[in-house]
């Protein structure tokens, strides 16, 4: 008898057993992973993927469709690949930020992954998260979603595209002119106030998508200066409805 069996049949004698403890889906990711069912999304394009945080929590809260993952720095795509590895329905694509152009381009690294941006970061993010002062540059490509997701959209009923590049949105979706007309959803980070030089702030980002004829379905806070009580960022989550 195996110990791991043997320590189970002792802890069944006095009425208890063992199972193993699956983290649940964040409060801030429930209504997205709600709708992600709702709207019957086959095909989640993960842009700014990071270590993969993402894409594991809606695969904990349920989502069984694709997911393609994009990210840029070297550490967290190595990372990426190994929260993956075993998922048949969940690509990384080769290492790269996503944005208006294909080139090469400098990203910033954070103190804290969450805060790397190609944008120079400005005081108003820095004194709320002071851990997430940049502290080095990595060149990488840079390619639009237009040329990337193309393969990726074959025979999708509904593909949802989620951003999260700290201040570049606006780029990205400038490299996907062609790819949004085929996008039922789209998750996006909307900043409340400036956080990083050159960003477009939420009320253009809104404005814009409704303009692409997307609607606002929910919000969610993500990041907030806790000295003050005032929340600087939000997802925003859009889908059409029509």
């Amino acid at each position: 008898m195996s110990f791991k069996t043997t320590i189970r049949s002792a802890l069944h004698m006095l009425g208890l057993d063992i199972h193993r403890y699956v983290p649940p889906v964040s409060r801030s990711l429930s209504p997205l992973v709600s709708s992600l069912h709702k709207f019957e999304i086959d095909l989640v394009l993960d842009v700014g993927a990071n270590q993969g945080q993402f894409a594991s929590e809606i695969r904990r809260g349920g989502y069984t469709g694709n997911i393609v993952s994009f990210e840029p720095l070297s550490d967290a795509h190595s990372r990426l690949l190994q929260a993956s590895d075993g998922d048949a329905k969940w690509d990384v694509y080769q290492r790269c930020a996503l944005g208006d152009r294909n080139g090469g381009v400098e990203i910033n690294i954070a103190g804290n992954s969450e805060s790397r941006s190609i944008l120079p970061m400005l005081e108003s993010h820095l004194s709320a998260a002071p851990e997430s002062a940049y502290q080095g540059k990595e060149v990488v490509p840079i390619k639009t979603l237009d040329e990337a997701a193309g393969p990726y959209m074959k025979d999708k009923r509904a593909a949802f595209l989620k951003i999260d590049t700290q201040g570049f949105e606006w780029q990205v979706l400038d490299g996907a002119r062609a790819t949004l007309p085929h996008i039922k959803g789209i998750l996006v980070e909307l900043s409340l106030v400036p956080l990083y030089e050159g960003q477009h702030m939420w009320r253009e980002v809104i404005d814009r998508l409704e303009d692409e004829g997307f609607t606002l379905w929910a919000f969610t806070p993500v990041f907030s200066d806790q000295r003050l009580g005032r929340t600087l960022q939000v997802d925003g989550i859009f889908y059409r409805t029509s």
